[in-house]
């Protein structure tokens, strides 16, 4: 059983993996994952339990670890959003009022001469500033769970207070709520982003009915072969063909091109492009769960699933980290007053400690790192199906193509019909016969050439053999269509001294006698040479596996730029999985990129799968680690330098975050911090490594 939910009211990310930490725990869930910036929890249960009494336990679990934390199953109605929203604006206003006006008053009370009148405006105004916080150290108290950020926080100014410090306990609250505001602010930005991709989603879409009329749906409730209209600014709601109309399709959110996509009657159309021109209608294609926006939607909100490694170290470190630095604290504030006196200065020293425990600047910023990367790959038309993906591509030393549709467009043309024992008429029947139920971007271009029909009804035992053809009867004739493979396969003589020519070639067999071959040519991608050539300046070898002859396999593959041992030629899906596997084992980390249908044993044994325009296939989407929306080679160039730029703002940011904590505890120890620096180092750190992660998204060029 698969659970989805909505996440509300959870501010913290420390809290965040605290909660996912203790659902693991559960002996009925299986796996779990919170997604803390795009705010939905991800369960699949080991038992078929009732949804309702799990949202019920989870809500109990989570109120004890965060108060106030609540999970829905489904996500808030239209009203429930808006209302939400302005009344987060209005609490928004509140606080930034309430800062506001503390510190005037606080400025103020410097002017008192009386010190028991200055005293007790300090103390209203310290429970003015920090009853919110207060109260909720006092509710995680009780739920024991004093390790939270609010907790420690309320000690260390208290503990100012007990000293006589109001006026730095009060300092010490607003400079922390408004850091945390910033905080949030930068992390709610950083997801606009990601939002903007959500927000593709058609609330509503144009049914055309039987009669005539237009009637207003949601896209949720239409079927295949219905017709919808998109009109001008509209966005299509669901994959589908034109069947009237035609137009310019603004595709960048989906592939990150910019300009314009012309379509016309019987091109594939897919949702969340947007319609530039004229009125569309559209036959759809594949209902809403299967068609590309909802595969996008749901691969960026579950894209945080796959952890990387860094992340899972940094889950690890925070479990540890803050109970190490509060037992320093405890050290500090006691035993140094045994032996040196100077109480005073040393529990000051130990408040420091307390302010810089919590880890949320790690915590918050390198999966933030991460979203944001991913975030930045989909607006460019490159879809990332886990952090670990992401960071495995930082050692990769092997690239393995597969040819067609991958680096070449697989939109192949009939060169030459060359007959032998038949008419050139004669060949194409039979080989149409042979390729009509063949997906095969060869047997489709055979089916395209010439107007030469054939009789349907006539074809019987039709079969498919993967990797070499298809063999049928024909008008009571057995026919063989297909590779040398094939004809090898059937002991029949192909008389190749006939067929040097540097094409893919057909052959076509009838009774066991070759009576012809049809040689076909494909066009290589404009951006394939580029790709290679970038690749080589990074020092990754490139291969090419292709099911070609020798001479089409070798030719295309150095027009493209591969090393001529890079080549391998005349392979079946099996024989590309051998190969892959031999260069696997040389290699530091591998890549294949194929067509995601049939390469799909490849993307699968590979260390980084990535499958070329698949978004329309289901096979591409399970059997892929990444996905790229259209059909352009270069989009790996771009790949490896989002990765490249991930992996220096992950560097930075843990660097930064430990280096600062750090440098505030030694320097506490030896009188040179004070409990502002402290909070520097918690908030003001988090702070500038959640804006350092959100630039990601900012980036225009790569």
């Amino acid at each position: 059983m698969k659970l989805e939910l909505t996440v509300h009211n959870l501010s913290c990310a420390h809290c965040a993996q605290k909660i996912e930490t203790a659902l693991k725990d559960l002996p009925e869930v299986e796996t779990c994952h919170l997604n803390f910036y795009s705010k939905k929890l991800f369960i699949t249960s080991t038992e078929n339990l009732n949804k309702d009494s799990l949202a019920k336990k989870i809500n109990l679990i989570a109120g004890k670890i965060e108060h106030g934390v609540t999970f829905n199953l489904e996500s808030l109605n239209e009203n429930k959003n808006l209302d939400s929203k302005e009344n987060f604006y209005f609490h928004d206003k509140l606080e930034g009022f309430t800062l506001i006006a503390v510190s005037i008053v606080l400025a103020v009370s410097f002017l008192f001469q009386n010190n028991l009148y200055k005293t007790i405006v300090l103390i209203i105004l310290y429970l003015i500033i920090g009853y919110d916080i207060l109260w909720k150290s006092v509710v995680n108290l009780k739920n024991k769970n004093f390790l939270d950020e609010n907790f420690l926080m309320s000690i260390a100014t208290i503990g100012a207070i007990s000293i006589g410090e109001y006026t730095e306990a009060i300092g010490v609250m607003i400079f922390y709520k408004i850091g945390e505001h910033f905080q949030e602010k930068a992390v709610e930005n950083s997801k606009k982003s990601i939002e903007s991709l959500l927000k593709l989603k058609n609330i509503n879409a144009n049914l055309k009915t039987k009669s005539g009329d237009m009637k207003v749906v949601k896209p949720e409730t239409l079927k295949k072969d219905d017709i919808i209209i998109v009109k001008v600014g509209e966005s299509i709601p669901v994959d589908g063909i034109v069947v009237k109309g035609n137009s310019n399709l603004n595709t960048s959110t989906l592939t990150g091109e910019s300009l314009p996509l012309f379509v016309e009657e019987r091109s594939e159309v897919l949702s969340g492009s947007v319609n530039l021109g004229k009125v569309l209608e559209i036959r759809v294609l594949r209902e809403y769960k299967n068609s590309a926006i909802n595969k996008i939607i749901k691969m960026v909100e579950e894209s945080n699933v796959n952890k990387a490694d860094v992340e899972k170290f940094i889950t690890k470190f925070a479990r540890y980290y803050t109970p190490m630095v509060v037992v320093s604290a405890i050290i500090i504030g006691i035993f140094p007053p045994l032996f040196f006196g100077n109480f005073q200065i040393w529990f000051k020293k130990s408040l420091i400690f307390l302010v810089i425990s919590c880890p949320c600047a790690l915590v918050l910023s390198i999966p933030l790192t991460f979203f944001s990367s991913i975030g930045l790959a989909s607006k460019r038309g490159i879809l990332i199906k886990g952090a670990n993906f992401l960071e495995r591509l930082t050692n990769i030393d092997s690239v393995v193509f597969d040819k067609t549709g991958t680096l070449t467009k697989g939109i192949f043309m009939v060169n030459k019909v060359i007959n032998f024992n038949s008419s050139e008429k004669e060949i194409i029947e039979l080989a149409k016969a042979g390729e009509l139920y063949s997906n095969h971007p060869l047997a489709k271009a055979i089916l395209k050439y010439k107007n030469i029909k054939i009789d349907e009804s006539e074809i019987k035992n039709h079969e498919e053999i993967s990797g070499k053809g298809t063999s049928c009867i024909y008008k009571n004739n057995s026919i063989l269509v297909g590779n040398i493979k094939l004809m090898e396969h059937f002991k029949i003589d192909c008389h190749l001294s006939k067929l040097k020519e540097t094409n893919s070639v057909i052959y076509i067999a009838k009774n066991n006698a070759l009576i012809g071959a049809i040689l076909l040519s494909d066009e290589i991608k404009k951006d394939s040479k580029e790709t290679i050539e970038f690749l080589d300046t990074l020092n990754i070898s490139s291969y090419l596996l292709t099911g070609d002859n020798k001479e089409t396999g070798e030719m295309i593959g150095r027009q493209i730029g591969f090393k001529k041992e890079n080549i391998f030629t005349n392979l079946l899906p099996e024989n590309k999985v051998s190969i892959l596997n031999n260069i696997k084992n040389k290699s530091v980390g591998t890549i294949f990129i194929g067509d995601g249908i049939n390469d799909a044993p490849s993307l699968n044994v590979s260390d980084i799968g990535i499958a070329m325009g698949g978004i329309g296939s289901d096979l591409a989407i399970e059997s892929a680690n990444i996905v790229l929306i259209n059909d352009e080679p270069s989009k790996l160039i771009e790949l490896l330098k989002i990765v490249k730029i991930n992996k220096k703002v992950v560097k930075e940011n843990i660097v930064f975050s430990i280096g600062i904590k750090l440098a505030v505890m030694l320097l506490s120890l030896f009188g040179f911090a004070n409990i502002w620096m402290a909070i520097f180092a918690d908030v003001g750190v988090s702070l500038i490594a959640v804006l350092n992660a959100s630039k990601i998204l900012t980036i225009k060029k790569l």
